[in-house]
């Protein structure tokens, strides 16, 4: 029972965290004290009158900054896994239902992309077609959609030598079918806990490329960014970098607290 309720209070802590976040995201134009580009006094510390978290080195303050950065983190991070499940599930189910060599040659593709470095493979496509936020949730839906194809073809493989999947193609039901009513949703309980702790690793991903300058084109608020921005006084005036990496990681804990503890999780 205490497991219960310990699993059970984590996971509407996480839930708490994601729909703050996703509210900030929402009301920003509303909730945020400040025009995120309006400059004021630079380098004023938490706490100050009108300014609770501060400015940063150009005076813009660091609570609406924040504030607006939720929108891009949760909309590219969401759009991104979005995307990638879409491509990598339907990729998935028909190589592990089908077998041979479509199962082959979709792997083979899966494993090129999965051959590269991660953040170099962010790096050639934001380079080659331009740092922009269509091109930042095409350059990490790239890079999950293999992880999430090798996830979903393991699943269907396993579930395609099932007895209700062998009656089903017996009396002659089409693989979409199939796939849609019989695979698919025996699948579902473990790609929604992959799903959340994907979007975690959206998150961290649309995190690094601001940070690497790879994000949304300056002076837009980013959380990535505003780490950049604030590292080379992070000694004098650590606040700068402290309450970006503090959100990124408040909403990374949450997506996985509530992946691990939502109710009816395998």
């Amino acid at each position: 029972m205490a497991d219960g309720v310990t699993s059970r209070l984590l996971f509407l802590c996480g839930a708490a965290i994601i729909a703050a976040w996703l509210a900030a995201a929402i009301s920003a134009p509303w909730l945020a004290p400040h025009d995120p580009l309006a400059s004021f006094t630079p380098l004023l510390p938490p706490g100050s009158p009108g300014f609770v978290l501060g400015t940063d080195l150009l005076g813009r303050d660091i609570l609406s900054r924040l504030i607006w950065g939720a929108r891009p983190v949760v909309t590219l991070s969401l759009a991104a896994t979005v995307i990638a499940y879409v491509v990598g599930t339907a990729a998935g189910l028909v190589a592990g239902f089908r077998g041979g060599r479509t199962d082959s040659l979709l792997s083979f593709l899966s494993n090129i992309l999965l051959s590269f470095p991660v953040l170099v493979l962010y790096l050639v496509i934001i380079v080659a077609l331009g740092a922009s936020a269509v091109n930042v949730v095409i350059a990490v839906a790239v890079g999950t959609t293999p992880l999430v194809f090798r996830i979903v073809r393991d699943l269907a493989r396993g579930l395609a030598g099932r007895d209700f999947v062998t009656v089903a193609v017996t009396q002659g039901e089409a693989e979409w079918r199939i796939l849609w009513h019989d695979i698919l949703p025996n699948a579902a309980p473990a790609l929604v806990n992959d799903f959340c702790l994907r979007l975690g690793y959206g998150v961290m991903m649309v995190g690094a490329l601001g940070f690497l300058g790879l994000g949304l084109p300056p002076p837009a608020p980013d959380w990535g960014g505003m780490i950049t921005d604030g590292r080379a006084l992070a000694f004098a005036f650590p606040y700068l970098v402290l309450f970006p990496c503090l959100a990124l990681v408040s909403l990374v804990l949450a997506l996985s607290l509530v992946a691990d503890n939502r109710p009816g999780a395998p």
